[in-house]
């Protein structure tokens, strides 16, 4: 199921299938590993739902909604 990385729900997996970003933000964005292809799996959410911490490549990393919005994922 093709979807918004801001759905995942805790502990669900999936494929990073395309960064939607542009300019600034899209450049962070794939500078942070988030490419299309990459595995990842969301580990926790904030209290208020905002950031998500997602799994991936050995590290944790913690993202805005407002970023993840703008990742489109394979989930599994």
């Amino acid at each position: 199921m093709v979807m918004s990385m801001r759905k995942m729900s805790v502990n669900q997996c999936g494929q990073i299938r395309q960064v939607m970003a542009s300019g600034e933000m899209g450049r962070r964005i794939r500078d942070m590993g988030l490419v299309p292809g990459t595995e990842l799996m969301v580990v926790g959410r904030a209290p208020l739902q905002d950031p998500v911490a997602l799994r991936m490549k050995g590290f944790t990393l913690s993202l805005r909604n407002s970023e993840a919005d703008f990742i489109t994922v394979e989930a599994k």
